[in-house]
């Protein structure tokens, strides 16, 4: 369960940062938590890992990742809205050629509350994609940093090297 913990702290985090998950082309966080929930994984097993394993081990830091993204993204914006209205504001203070529907859509955000609702809407996305990506990342992973097993004792017999 560590594993998929820790791939899945990585994703709910970097794509919960404002600038960092700007910088999240083609879902790259949240399959590299699930490339790092199967690395881990495998380190911990001595015996390899399947690409099945690898799957359900970055589904499950998928999941985890998009609860942590939800409170992570629930505080920033939080945090954050004050800061974005004040942005706004000025904004529309100093745009002189702005028609005024325009004006109209930046005071109403610039007066906007961070909707709970949309993060709520934006954690079922995650999880839903998220899960999926992820485990195309573990499966990928499980795969690439496979352990090889060594050969079994007592296989076929080797002739006696020649004098």
């Amino acid at each position: 369960m560590q594993p998929a913990l820790l791939g899945g702290l990585f994703i709910g985090v970097l794509s919960a940062l404002p600038i960092v998950s700007i910088c999240n082309c083609c879902c790259l966080w949240v399959i590299g938590g699930g490339v790092l929930s199967a690395y881990l994984d495998q380190q911990q097993d001595p015996s390899p890992t399947s690409p099945s394993r690898g799957a359900k081990v970055g589904a499950t830091a998928g999941v985890v990742g998009a609860f942590v993204w939800l409170v992570v993204a629930t505080v920033i914006n939080l945090v954050m809205a004050p800061f974005q209205s004040a942005m706004l504001e000025a904004v529309t203070r100093n745009a002189r050629d702005v028609p005024p529907e325009i004006r109209e859509w930046l005071d109403s955000m610039a007066n906007a509350e961070p909707s709970f609702v949309a993060n709520v809407f934006w954690f079922g996305i995650m999880l839903i994609i998220g899960s999926a990506f992820a485990a195309l990342g573990g499966a990928l992973a499980a795969t690439y940093f496979r352990r090889d097993v060594p050969p079994a004792l007592g296989g076929p017999m080797m002739p006696p090297p020649l004098p």
